[in-house]
């Protein structure tokens, strides 16, 4: 356990204990008809606590006297990405692009980004550097692309899930062009390159009806797809050439996956996904593989149902962790650096809530056996009460943190 040391949240706890007693207290009793009708208890509104202006001391099980620095300012961050002259990009779902320097976030918006909407879960995502981004600059964006008007008279349809590519001059994006149309859906996407070179993208598909679409070979919907790094397709992919499957997938059976990062010792791709109301997953993927949404799973369903009885199946992957409550896992990451020796490859996971209940956001360390079997969990910035959502290694070899608020913010920890 840690405890951050600051007399801010003696005054947050004290002044909300009330409340929480009472929220707490209603929220074991359903909304009437919900039961008749399966749908889900209505959740608590509760927004998280603001940020104190650090910089916040902290220690956990492993690592002592650590320390976050604070960068505020953000709105609804998503994703970073590292440039060598140590400037940051930060992605923003409303649709901006962020940088910051020397700790320090520049006001004005990055120029030269698409058209981007907003709605429900997506907006603007993710974002990764081409391998060769020194010599080409090239920067990979995820995005929900604004869908032509209907000429039907129909409700205004879904935005696309598009992958995207510009290039950096230093000041702006530049020569952007769509690189990929995946598929209309609100749900959030993360692209990672591997070692071999490729573009890894993830697609959700959701609860059923929609969430059965991850087991239809035909479709993008809860796969993670394979791409070359101008969006085309690889000869190489395991489905390529079959009859009824998409060449682009690489692997299929996903509900909502959040979070990529490749294992520093295997080179294998890890995933994270959302479960409902409990079974987030840590997987590791591997061409052709099937992991099982909505066929199986370890949670329920918003309105009480198992997604199964029995969480395994012959021929359907199993996790490598899993959470029952959910913790609505968001960024994953691996540490390889020297600065905190105690967490070494040691896995990081971001949560957004915990069990449903706000306020409940955090962010966990795994670690593991020379098998890649988890040994320890540990839950960190619990006390920040911040839905966590991304999470990467910086080249300085710290640790950054993005939270997914309103009022967000860039985390840094340090000595």
């Amino acid at each position: 356990m840690h405890y951050m040391k600051t007399r801010y949240w003696s005054v947050v706890l004290g002044s909300a204990g009330a409340a929480l007693l009472t929220l707490l207290a209603s929220a074991q009793q359903p909304p009437a008809g919900a039961a008749k009708a399966g749908a889900a208890p209505k959740g608590i509104n509760w927004p998280s606590p603001p940020l104190p202006d650090g910089p916040i001391a902290f220690d956990t099980g492993i690592e002592r006297g650590l320390r976050l620095t604070v960068t505020k300012g953000l709105v609804q961050p998503f994703s970073m990405a590292f440039l060598p002259d140590a400037a940051i990009l930060i992605s923003e779902r409303p649709g901006r692009l962020r940088i910051v320097r020397n700790g320090a976030l520049q006001q004005a918006a990055i120029e030269g980004m698409p058209a981007i909407q907003a709605q429900g879960l997506g907006g603007l995502m993710d974002l990764a550097l081409h391998p060769r981004f020194a010599e080409n600059g090239l920067v990979y964006f995820v995005y929900h692309k604004p869908a032509a008007p209907p000429t039907t008279g129909k409700g205004a349809p879904a935005p696309i899930v598009t992958l995207g590519r510009g290039r950096w001059n230093g000041t702006a994006m530049t020569a952007v062009q769509d690189l990929f149309t995946a598929i209309p859906n609100g749900n959030a996407s993360r692209i990672i390159f591997g070692r071999d070179g490729m573009l890894y993208m993830s697609l959700a598909s959701g609860d059923p009806p929609q969430g059965d679409l991850a087991q239809n070979p035909g479709v993008l919907n809860g796969k993670i797809l394979r791409l070359r790094d101008d969006g085309t397709v690889p000869p190489d992919n395991p489905f390529v050439g079959r009859s009824g499957y998409r060449p682009e997938i690489f692997t299929m059976g996903h509900r909502v996956p959040l979070g990529l990062a490749i294992n520093p010792v295997t080179g294998d791709i890890w995933e994270c996904e959302n479960g409902p109301n409990g079974g987030d997953e840590v997987n590791v993927l591997a061409a052709g593989k099937n992991y099982g949404w909505p066929v199986v799973g370890y949670g329920r369903f918003y309105a009480g149902p198992r997604v199964s009885t029995n969480p395994f199946r012959e021929g359907m992957e199993p996790p490598v962790a899993f959470w029952v409550p959910s913790i609505a896992t968001s960024g994953l990451a691996f540490y390889t650096g020297d600065r905190y020796p105690g967490w070494k490859n040691n896995l990081f996971v971001g949560g957004m809530r915990q069990g449903e209940v706000p306020q409940s956001g955090h962010m966990e360390r795994l670690d593991f056996n020379g098998e890649w079997e988890e040994l320890h969990r540990e839950g960190l910035f619990r006390d920040l009460h911040q839905r966590i959502r991304d999470i990467r290694q910086g080249p300085d070899g710290w640790l950054y943190v993005l939270t997914a608020e309103d009022a967000g913010a860039l985390l840094r920890i340090e000595r």
